[in-house]
């Protein structure tokens, strides 16, 4: 055989040799690598299985949203842990067990309902028809209510125990007054018991004694002392006849011969003195202009009752017109009509007057009575002192007791004076002797300063005609007038 075609047979054999060994170590290798990839696969499928149990697909995508972040060496697994004794601390107090979640979870469900059976027996209105409907936060709730309502009904208690002490402090001081009022009349029976004793003890001596010289002493001094009395009494009345008779002597002079060729003065006449006059009437606007200003110390609010230009001042006070001032200027001033008649108009230089104010001096006042300022019937309890607060609001003066110096004497009606009350009604009203003596006291300064007044020639007025004189009577009807 020749050289070249043996040489190229034996290269082919070689390269087949080759090809077929690399071709068995690569099945090998090959079959190697698919029993690898079978192995991983099979734990992948485990892995994945296992983690099907732990999280669906969904939630393993949504991990991060569910449970929140978490730190490097933090899984997510131990985060809910975490999270979860949290919360179980929230309702059990105290550190974690080392169990299970479900352990856990059942505990702390064991633990809320036997504290809302307690509660429930406790507080009946904090049971529902549904055991599970009531969650933690909405029984702190119902509980803080619940609470709220304790409180409330604490201080109410409370406010109706102070109320309680304080009538209870009230009754104590009323019967400590009425024990030491009891105490004293106890003392002064007791002072009478031992004058009388003292005068019996006296009498029985003098009677012990018994003889006719005491019993003629006796009644000479008896004797001397009626006849004393008898000729004082005589004498009083002796000159309370000569008194009499020369008031009326001088009263029959007076008419017979005086009066006539000079009647006696008016004692009133200073209350028909006007006080200005009007100078402007504006009817559509209800306003006038009064000749007084600032100079007159006129002051807003003031008002006055206006009389026709042409007649006196009646005596009853009454005015066709009042007006209120409430503007001011130097010497001029305008006022309001309060009351007018549409028959007898306001005109120019019909006169105005009001009795308390006065441009050159002060006038003084005594007041005495009962007032009915707001006419319901009934006596005011402060009448006097509203009717003093008026006179000195417009410049007037007030005092209590009637003198030569006293310009006007304001009268209401007649205190009325209650039955003496008797000792049974003492008993339960302990201040009702009080009170008839106190009406006892305001009748008699009535009567003493009308007497004085009319001693006095001073002029008086009632209710009425105060108000008149003053242009103050449309006013006093409306509420806040005094």
């Amino acid at each position: 055989m020749p050289a070249g075609p043996r040489r190229q047979t034996d290269t082919w054999l070689y390269a087949t040799i080759a090809l077929f060994i690399l071709f068995v170590v690569t099945a090998i290798l090959a079959i190697v690598f698919y029993i690898k990839f079978e192995e991983q696969r099979t734990l992948a499928d485990n892995s994945l299985k296992q983690l099907r149990e732990f999280a669906s697909a969904t939630e393993v995508q949504k991990i991060g949203t569910l449970v929140g972040t978490k730190k490097t060496q933090e899984t997510y697994l131990g985060k809910m842990s975490r999270y979860l004794d949290q919360t179980v601390t929230l309702i059990v107090p105290g550190p974690p067990e080392n169990t299970s979640a479900e352990v856990k979870v059942d505990n702390a469900v064991r633990k809320v309902s036997e504290t809302l059976q307690q509660l429930t027996k406790q507080h009946p209105e904090l049971a529902t028809s549904d055991p599970n409907a009531t969650a933690m936060l909405q029984l702190a709730d119902r509980l803080s209510a619940a609470l709220q309502n304790s409180k409330d009904a604490d201080l109410a208690l409370g406010r109706q125990l102070d109320d309680l002490q304080n009538r209870f402090d009230d009754m104590t001081q009323v019967n400590r007054e009425k024990e030491e009022k009891l105490l004293v009349e106890k003392e002064q029976y007791a002072q009478q018991v031992n004058r009388i004793q003292t005068d019996y003890n006296e009498l029985k001596t003098l009677l012990e004694k018994n003889t006719e010289e005491q019993v003629r002493d006796l009644y000479a001094r008896l004797q001397q002392e009626k006849d004393a009395g008898d000729e004082t009494n005589r004498q009083l009345l002796r000159i309370q006849a000569e008194l009499r008779m020369s008031q009326d002597r001088i009263q029959r002079i007076l008419k017979e011969n005086v009066w006539p060729i000079k009647p006696p003065p008016d004692t009133e006449v200073a209350a028909f003195e006007p006080d200005g006059r009007i100078i402007l009437v504006d009817q559509q606007t209800k306003t006038v202009q009064i000749n007084l200003g600032s100079d007159d110390r006129i002051y807003r609010g003031l008002t006055f009752s206006v009389y026709d230009k042409h007649l006196p001042i009646p005596r009853d006070g009454k005015g066709k017109a009042e007006i209120e001032v409430y503007n001011i200027s130097k010497n001029i001033s305008a006022a309001r009509i309060v009351r007018s008649n549409p028959k007898n108009p306001i005109v120019e230089d019909d006169n105005i007057a009001n009795l308390i104010w006065n441009s050159s001096k002060i006038n003084t006042f005594v007041v005495a009575g009962d007032f009915d300022l707001n006419s319901d019937r009934i006596p005011d309890l402060d009448g006097i002192d509203k009717i003093n607060a008026l006179i000195e609001k417009w410049g007037g003066a007030v005092t209590d007791t009637v003198s030569v110096n006293t310009d006007f004497v304001v009268l209401g009606s007649e205190p009325d004076v209650p039955r003496k009350p008797t000792f049974e009604e003492t008993e339960i009203y302990p201040n009702a002797i009080e009170r008839y003596e106190r009406a006892l006291d305001m009748l008699s300064q009535y009567r003493q300063v009308e007497k004085q007044a009319q001693d006095l020639s001073i002029p008086i007025l009632n209710t009425e005609r105060f108000l008149y004189f003053i242009g103050y009577k449309t006013q006093a009807g409306k509420p806040g007038a005094f």
